[in-house]
């Protein structure tokens, strides 16, 4: 078997910031690992109690993308990520028409703009402003 990558998040909020990245890269919610019927079950097996934390885990539907982790932390982000993630429209000739389209629909999914490099690519944050890029 292969190794995967899966990508994991450190954040405030992380049922809200599933939201985003659902939106954002067309993602579903993971099923919770058999035998258990929810993700609660599956925490609570941990020893975790109910409210300690919030936590998502998203797919890619079509199973290539990573698998996302988003896992509530105390502490705030103080730093520039290391690492980000390029959201790819895919390279065509109405690609920066695409990359354009894209990046507004994840304005109005909560997410921001922070530079435009015109007609290559757009670096954005998402709602708890950690970067990445819109690119063809």
């Amino acid at each position: 078997m292969g190794l995967r990558v899966d990508l994991t998040f450190d954040c405030v909020d992380a049922v809200s910031l599933a939201e985003f990245w659902k939106s954002a890269l067309g993602y579903v919610d993971e099923p919770p690992p058999a035998p258990f019927a929810t993700r609660e079950e599956w925490v609570a097996s941990f020893g975790e109690e109910e409210g300690e934390g919030g936590a998502a885990w998203l797919e890619d539907p079509a199973g290539v993308g990573p698998r996302l982790s988003l896992l509530d932390v105390p502490e705030p982000k103080v730093a520039k990520n290391r690492l980000h993630i390029d959201i790819r429209v895919g390279r065509s000739d109405d690609q920066w028409e695409r990359v354009v389209a894209k990046s507004g629909e994840l304005v109005a999914a909560g997410g921001s703009v922070l530079t435009v490099v015109d007609g290559h690519h757009i670096v954005m944050a998402d709602p708890e402003g950690n970067e990445f890029c819109v690119a063809p």
